[in-house]
């Protein structure tokens, strides 16, 4: 029987495989996120979504904006996390091969001999001197997927694919909100060292006018000494918040993978100044699933769990394997290259699990099971993330009112603080009243500036929660 009528056959009997190819376990449904209609306090930030990836515009700081920027070309985390999608598209073509048929080319050539008392030798010397064997040729190898196994496995690796995709966007939502934290928290201890030195002039000023009514016998020792005090610990305030420039600069030079000290003179630029914040677009709820990373990964892990169903049921079914070989073969290498030496054969192969103690089985409820605690896990990150929302939207309204009455105190204060030492130098007061007066100042200047950095880093939070940029 020639060739090609032994190949036509073997042909129909694939086509017609082919066709009746069913695709076994459960399709992937998308979940129902489940969130509420509208968020509580949206009045106060805001419903209108902004299109702009870029929110730490929003804060009209230049310098925040390049820093932004520099974290996203240069943060090792981030360059580590988009490694990682690189191995997962690596493994998901891994996977997409067992969909093509594989070639193996080969050529080889040995010289043996067999045991004359063994059996047959297929030279026909019957062992008694040796022979040599030459071929070369190509195999074929191709597993029909009949059950959908292989379209499975596809399915899966697609998943995560976007698994490891939405893990690099979470790494970088979280590097930029961290970048903005530590940038507005240096500029809030910029701020309070600012507070903290005007203070400390103004002490040293009482304590040279103490000094000098002490001189005219119109001061005490007490007061003396409690201006001495006041200079002391002003002074000694100005040490930590220096010491937390300093780790915040440093803080903001490793997300920028630079060493110690390589901003120091970059971020000297950075503003001391609080302008007013505009509210911010949380959009609707529905959308949240849409832009949080951890939401959509939670999602593709539930289709990659979902597909592993049916790859588990698809290994209870035959698998079925189209096998090739051709090529030639000789016992002298210069008959190699002879039509008559040539050879062939093709024909599917057929593997039937008939027994294997249970494993095929406790895999497959291993797959229900990951696949139920994927579900569980997305309803959790929902949840949570439903909570993160909330909270930050709460904590951002509560410090904007709460920075609005500290202003209102603060200007108070320092009202007051300017009319104690124009007393004091009148000598309608004494120096306690005025000292009295200016840690109170002191007080509500160093709670607006913390107030002020809070309401800024709630804001960054807010983002944060809401997936970031989208």
């Amino acid at each position: 029987m020639s060739g090609a009528s032994v190949f036509r056959p073997c042909a129909a009997a694939v086509l017609g495989m082919a066709l009746a190819a069913c695709t076994m376990g459960p399709d992937f449904v998308r979940p129902q996120a489940g969130l509420p209609a509208y968020w509580r306090g949206e009045a106060v930030v805001g419903s209108a979504v902004d299109g702009d990836a870029a929110w730490w515009a929003g804060f009209d700081d230049p310098l925040l904006g390049r820093l932004a920027s520099q974290v996203l070309d240069a943060n090792l985390d981030l360059q580590l996390a988009a490694n990682r999608v690189l191995q997962a598209r690596a493994l998901r073509g891994d996977a997409a091969a067992e969909r093509l048929p594989g070639l193996v080319a080969g050529a080889g050539g040995v010289r043996a001999r067999n045991s004359e008392v063994g059996l047959n030798d297929p030279s026909g010397n019957a062992g008694r001197r040796d022979y040599g064997l030459f071929q070369a040729g190509i195999g074929l190898g191709w597993e029909l997927d009949l059950w959908g196994r292989v379209r499975r496995q596809m399915e899966a690796a697609d998943a995560r694919v976007r698994m490891a995709e939405e893990d690099a966007h979470a790494v970088r939502t979280a590097l930029l909100a961290e970048t903005a934290r530590d940038y507005l928290q240096l500029r809030a201890a910029r701020q309070l060292r600012a507070i903290t030195e005007d203070n400390l002039g103004i002490a040293r000023d009482i304590e040279r006018l103490t000094g000098a009514r002490r001189r005219l016998g119109v001061a005490n020792t007490l007061e003396v000494a409690s201006a001495a005090a006041q200079v002391a610990a002003l002074d000694a305030r100005l040490v930590p918040l220096r010491h937390r420039e300093a780790q915040l600069r440093n803080a903001l030079a490793l997300l920028l993978a630079q060493p110690p000290q390589a901003l120091d003179a970059a971020l000297q630029d950075a503003r001391r100044d609080w302008p007013a914040l505009p509210a911010v677009a949380v959009g609707v709820p529905g959308e949240l699933a849409g832009r949080r990373p951890d939401i959509r990964r939670a999602e593709a892990a539930l289709q990659a769990a979902t597909a592993g169903i049916g790859v588990a049921r698809a290994s209870f079914l035959p698998r079925i394997t189209l096998t090739g070989d051709a090529g030639f073969q000789a016992r002298q290498l210069d008959d190699l290259d002879g039509w008559n030496a040539h050879r062939f054969s093709i024909g599917p192969s057929i593997s039937v699990p008939v027994f294997q103690g249970g494993r095929l089985k406790a895999r497959l409820a291993l797959s229900r099971l990951q696949q139920r605690q994927a579900a569980l896990q997305f309803q959790r990150t929902v949840l949570q993330a439903w909570h993160e929302v909330d909270e930050a939207i709460e904590g951002y309204a509560s410090e904007q009112r709460r920075s609005e009455r500290l202003h209102a105190a603060a200007v108070a204060s320092g009202t007051a603080l300017e009319a104690a030492r124009r007393q004091f130098r009148a000598g309608a007061i004494d120096m306690l009243d005025v000292l009295a007066t200016q840690r109170i100042a002191l007080d509500n200047q160093a709670a607006l500036a913390d107030s002020r950095a809070r309401a800024a880093i709630a804001r960054v939070d807010l983002y944060r929660a809401l997936g970031g940029g989208w």
